[in-house]
């Protein structure tokens, strides 16, 4: 399976433990363990925001240690901010995906969309917009690889990119972000997922 971290449009630290877990169900995933974690850090995940791990923990992967991550002279790790209070502290959540049982894919269209356009050509074509889980696993667990930045279900802008190249992600293999634009601007292409029955 893969983890990935997972804010909402609200941008980091905006949800307690409860709505993280509803964050990752929403994303076709589950929250994800502390072995979980650990195993994605052993394979090269590095990421500065706190989130929310099964257990109640808030923890956070670093490979490269830096100053905004716990100081450059620390050692790599996974970083605990041990438990904090599940209604009222906020936080992002690391979320865990495995299951693939579908056909992910990026709508071949004649037109950049908006979100609304987005929704409705993946419902003409047979599918559904994808969700934020659905682009991890593809890219993750299949090597779904394409430089074109598309819509998902949450809101969000993203294109999954498995050989790193100049214009796309040139340094490393990653599901890059461009953010959560307004929903009105034509500006982007849309990935869609098929259940398979």
């Amino acid at each position: 399976g893969v983890v990935f971290p997972y804010s909402p449009r609200l941008g980091r630290y905006n949800l307690n433990f409860h709505e993280a877990q509803q964050a990752c169900l929403d994303q076709d995933s589950v929250i994800a363990s502390f072995d979980q974690l650990y195993d994605a850090w052993r394979s090269g995940l590095d990421w500065c925001n706190a989130g929310w791990l099964s257990d109640g923990s808030v923890q956070y992967p670093i490979t490269k240690p830096r100053e905004p991550c716990g100081g450059k002279n620390t050692v790599p790790g996974v970083r605990n901010y041990g438990f904090w209070d599940k209604d009222k502290s906020r936080y992002d959540v690391f979320c865990f995906t495995s299951n693939f049982n579908g056909r992910f894919y990026y709508l071949i269209h004649p037109t950049k969309l908006t979100y609304d356009e987005a929704v409705q050509a993946c419902l003409k074509d047979g599918a559904q917009i994808a969700k934020v889980g659905q682009i991890f696993a593809a890219w993750k667990l299949l090597g779904y690889d394409r430089c074109d930045a598309g819509w998902l279900a949450d809101g969000s802008v993203r294109y999954p990119i498995s050989r790193p190249r100049k214009r796309c992600s040139p340094n490393e293999a990653a599901v890059r972000f461009v953010g959560f634009p307004d929903k009105k601007h034509k500006l982007y292409g849309v990935y869609c997922f098929r259940a398979y029955n």
